[in-house]
């Protein structure tokens, strides 16, 4: 695997966004202004872990094309490494959510396979930067990078996306083992305040909420004929009928779904079944055993079903724990008792095009008459907003950035704690008997997110941050 991968991306144009944002897109008209006269002759690059699965690559690969289609010239990169490279840092990230992940340790010999690997990547990096780039670091994984490029005499953005509301002694082992890395990167931008670590300066503090794109291919609008056949494609849905199963991809071109999901199911949904879901990576933090509990024990609306749907293992390289958690899961759901396992699907998405499997994932969560995200720790979780701006009602957990998009009771239910698996099957109960509650809910909550979580506001609060950066800077 190569040190260094150029993911490519193309421009889009943020004027789509004006009809959603009204008046608001004056702000987005005034940073455009600005990075036309401070980057100028500038780049700035993105560093993280991998190019497909989970929502900071998603979130990439529209910002970027929004920036470019500004006319900022934006570049992304990904880190490559071995499996115990991704092991150690697998751990960090457990330990950042306050979570033992394999039990092992972060000490002398992790900072050696850390600093080791990240060595050629820190060799073509400051041989590609130049003198004024800004260099925006995704995360722990390449974090290691921002000492070497410190040096080119560049703007360095260390972007953290995770943490925990209440960082106990295994959060804070985690801040030490990574705080010689980033400490002296120019700006530290985190997705809650919650999630600052102690010692930081505060001057060079951030906080960035995450955003979603409501023109990608998760998020576009679906009629029900798309929904129905891209769901017959994957095999979730009854019957052959699978010519309006069509997409339209980031550069505005039409493609078609054409590949099956690998499915653990007794049979297909029908076609008017209540359907609860789940969309999320294969981690324990997601809680995928609990979801399936809350469902098997403790609901009681008599048809529903639940899918649990995530990314195919083998493509997502930055996560070595998916596949142990699956085969958990998989376990799980043969073991329940036949007529609740018929009710019960599992369906692992294929990663080989990701807009492709962005588009089954819009499918499943219009098809959904409510989305869980019932995470026993979360950095954001966009998925929740994903699910909003489809006038989806939330079942989740009152963590991490979960809580800043959900109202409680307006756009959503949050249960405070998610261990309570009979409170979340109440509540789940509770939607799917009051359909016009439900659809109160889904459409307080797009209404949320239209305020508050487009990728137009992002987009003016990374320009003011560069500003900012460079004016204090020089």
């Amino acid at each position: 695997m190569a040190a260094l991968e150029q993911v490519p991306v193309a421009p889009a144009s943020p004027e789509r966004f004006r009809a959603i944002v009204g008046d608001d897109y004056e702000q987005v008209e005034e940073a455009i202004a600005a990075a036309g006269r401070l980057l100028s002759g500038r780049v700035i690059w993105h560093v993280n872990s991998t190019a497909r699965g989970g929502g900071v690559a998603e979130m990439l690969q529209s910002l970027l094309a929004y920036a470019r289609g500004a006319g900022v010239d934006v570049r992304w990169l990904t880190i490559g490494g071995d499996p115990e490279f991704f092991r150690v840092t697998k751990r960090i990230h457990n330990h950042l959510h306050e979570s033992p992940g394999d039990g092992g340790e972060l000490g002398t010999e992790e900072h050696l396979i850390y600093e080791r690997t990240l060595q050629a990547a820190a060799d073509e990096l400051t041989g590609m930067v130049r003198k004024g780039d800004i260099v925006y670091i995704h995360d722990p994984q390449p974090a290691g990078l921002i000492p070497h490029v410190q040096a080119a005499d560049v703007g360095i953005v260390w972007r953290c996306h995770i943490g925990v509301d209440r960082p106990g002694p295994l959060a804070r082992r985690a801040w030490e083992f990574m705080r010689r890395y980033v400490e002296d990167a120019d700006a530290y931008a985190f997705s809650r305040r919650e999630f600052v670590w102690d010692g930081l300066e505060t001057q060079r503090l951030w906080i960035v909420p995450p955003s979603i794109d409501a023109f990608s291919p998760k998020n576009e609008e679906l009629d029900p004929d798309a929904v129905r056949s891209i769901l017959n494609v994957i095999g979730l849905g009854h019957g052959d009928h699978f010519t309006h199963a069509v997409f339209h991809r980031q550069d505005g071109s039409q493609a078609r779904v054409n590949r099956a999901a690998d499915l653990d199911q007794d049979g297909p949904l029908s076609t008017d079944a209540p359907l609860v879901s789940q969309v999320s990576r294969w981690d324990r933090l997601k809680d995928p055993a609990g979801v399936l509990r809350c469902f098997a024990d403790h609901t009681n609306t008599p048809g529903a079903h639940l899918l649990l749907a995530g990314p195919a293992v083998e493509g997502v390289t930055d996560d070595p724990e998916g596949g142990e958690v699956l085969a958990e899961i998989r376990d799980l759901r043969e073991g329940l008792p036949e007529p609740v396992r018929k009710r019960v699907h599992l369906a692992c998405l294929p990663m080989e095009d990701v807009e492709e499997n962005a588009a089954m994932v819009n499918a499943i969560q219009r098809r959904s008459d409510i989305v869980m995200q019932k995470s026993l720790a979360e950095g954001f979780g966009l998925t929740v907003a994903e699910a909003m701006w489809k006038a989806r009602p939330m079942v989740a957990s009152r963590v991490g950035g979960i809580q800043d998009q959900i109202v409680d009771g307006d756009s959503g239910v949050l249960i405070d704690d998610p261990a309570d698996l009979a409170g979340a099957g109440k509540a789940i109960d509770g939607l799917l008997d009051d359909p016009d509650r439900a659809r109160a809910m889904g459409q307080a909550a797009r209404e949320r997110v239209t305020k508050n979580f487009l990728g137009t506001r992002h987009l003016v609060q990374y320009m003011q941050l560069i500003e900012e950066m460079l004016a204090r800077d020089g």
